[in-house]
């Protein structure tokens, strides 16, 4: 293979309504592992889909050396599908079958080719997966939304391909699963090109990619790199901007002062030629000559401050927006010790069969404790959260909730009306606070402005996120127990930084449902608990 792997030149394309995603795009992409970041809605998914050849560039080209493996965020698999056929190798199977009964046909050797091992090598792929009980023949719709995933990677993984471009392919997965997909690329040999918000998966690249500003740039070393590198280059930015600010300042200052001195000379001169007695047309003369000259000296530093503001324009432009929220929640306080939930031998129904064990969970949460709920995928976790929350009532059990407020984040940030504004979402939230107060804490919420008037339908997602943690952690009375679904799912690494800074500032009590290990150690999770096999136990940092 070249030492490229992925080559974009003058790449530009646009949505049929002629919104466009990219103007003159050109990067190159090597071999090893790379990940790509950037904000929600830069084009990250549009670029791969570009790169995979599902979309037709607008102008410019996309060239890719080698055989290509592309998973999706999404997979467009129906439920009836059988594994055999999500991995592809269904027909030759079907031959292999073929010929052990019997049938020497030759199309059955034309369809085996050179894969008559493609059965231990699928089998050998699918148990790196965590997959490797799973029947050829089971249908799609048995399997749980993470080994769909798995299956969708090793079903490209098994096309021995030379680039393997990969969309969010943690997303779903509980923390045994990710592990194993850490475990499959840190092996991989290709070249990779990986879209994720998984800080711990992007750790493990060569270089990171960032989108940012209609242009693609690279930086040696992981994700942690990275963020150094950004941090040092907003640094620099901001001295720069100060510099170019009194810069400015001194250059206004400066034109302000010789224009008042070109009017007290104008003054003197003009009482001077009058007390001279000169003739009328020498003085005209004098007069005029002296207006030029202060009109020169003016269009000098009026070209200054052109320059001096260009220049801060210039360095204001090098500075990102990606703002952290600073906030205070003091009514959020919850005093240490004070029991904010208790439920003993808490049961529900996953159809005929109970979900807990036994005689069910006991659960107790007492004062600000930051509890962090794992578990596999499907073991209950989201329905216990609603139990909590009050949302679902237990089928057996006893539940104490203390006086206050208990509010539910899900996944789909789903609490808002999408047709009413920031503003008007807000004040139904907390309709005894005084307006001015609300749009000062709106705007700590980074809603400043026209922002705050805008509905919350069009707001983009960590836009959402924003709005959806204003109503809640200012809301009256504010609440005492918070429960979060894997709230970092499809949130853009600015956005997670803006939850972990709201987080930091709640006092109240919260669990969180999360495989982000990450993400648990910036909001401080001080008790872990684990959902498994029906049974809710006590665990340490890092257990699925």
């Amino acid at each position: 293979m070249s030492y490229t792997c992925v080559v974009c030149s003058n790449l530009s394309f646009s949505w049929p309504d002629d919104t466009p995603v990219f103007r003159d795009l050109s990067f190159t992409v090597g071999p090893g592992r790379t990940g790509l970041v950037a904000p929600n809605g830069a084009g990250k998914s549009t670029l791969l889909k570009l790169l995979a050849g599902e979309y037709r560039p607008g102008g410019g080209s996309v060239t890719v050396d080698g055989v290509v493996g592309y998973l999706p965020q999404s997979l467009p698999l129906a439920g009836d599908l059988t594994v055999a056929e999500v991995l592809g190798i269904a027909p030759v199977i079907a031959a292999l079958d073929a010929i052990e009964s019997g049938d020497a046909a030759e199309e059955h050797f034309t369809t085996i080719g050179n894969d008559w091992d493609i059965e231990e090598r699928t089998r050998a792929q699918l148990d790196r997966l965590g997959l490797g009980e799973v029947d050829f023949g089971r249908r799609l719709r048995t399997l749980s939304g993470g080994e769909v995933i798995s299956l969708g990677l090793a079903a490209q993984l098994l096309k021995r391909p030379d680039v393997l471009l990969l969309d969010e392919p943690t997303n779903n997965l509980d923390l045994d699963a990710r592990r194993r997909l850490y475990a499959v690329l840190d092996d991989w040999n290709g070249c990779l090109l990986l879209v994720s918000h998984d800080r711990e998966l992007l750790d493990r690249m060569d270089r990171i990619a960032e989108l940012h500003g209609g242009e693609l740039r690279s930086y040696g070393g992981n994700f942690t790199a990275y963020e150094e590198a950004v941090r040092a280059e907003q640094e620099v930015a901001e001295r720069n901007v100060r510099s170019a600010e009194q810069e400015l300042k001194r250059e206004k200052r400066e034109m302000q002062q010789a224009r008042e001195r070109a009017e007290r000379r104008a003054g003197n001169a003009a009482r001077n030629l009058k007390n001279a007695g000169l003739a009328r047309i020498v003085a005209g003369n004098l007069k005029r000559s002296a207006q030029e000259s202060a009109g020169r000296a003016g269009q000098t530093h009026a070209a200054r401050v052109d320059d001096a503001r260009a220049r801060l324009d210039e360095a204001g432009r090098a500075l990102r927006d990606d703002l952290k929220l600073v906030l205070e929640l003091p009514a959020t306080n919850v005093p240490a010790g004070r029991t904010v939930f208790h439920g003993e031998h808490l049961q529900a129904r996953y159809g005929e069969r109970p979900l807990f064990a036994g005689q069910g969970v006991d659960l107790t949460i007492r004062g600000p404790e930051r509890i962090a709920l794992a578990g596999p995928n499907g073991a209950g976790k989201s329905t216990l959260l609603r139990m909590i929350s009050g949302e679902v009532e237990p089928e057996g059990g006893l539940v104490r909730r203390a006086e206050g407020r208990v509010a539910y984040l899900s996944q789909r940030l789903d609490l808002l009306d999408l047709d009413r504004t920031v503003a008007e979402n807000f004040a139904a939230s907390a309709p005894e606070m005084a307006p001015a107060e609300r749009m000062n804490l709106l705007a700590r919420f980074l809603f400043r402005g026209s922002r705050a008037h805008l509905p919350v339908g069009v707001l983009s997602g960590g836009e959402r996120l924003r709005a959806t943690l204003a109503c809640v952690l200012c809301a009256e009375p504010a609440p005492q127990l918070l429960l979060l679904d894997e709230p970092t799912n499809n949130l853009d690494l600015v956005s997670v930084g803006q939850l972990e800074s709201a987080l930091a500032a709640y006092q109240g009590a919260f669990v969180v449902v999360s495989h982000d290990e990450r993400f648990l150690a910036e909001i401080g999770v001080d008790r872990r608990l684990r959902l498994s096999e029906g049974r809710l136990l006590e665990s340490g940092p890092g257990e699925a």
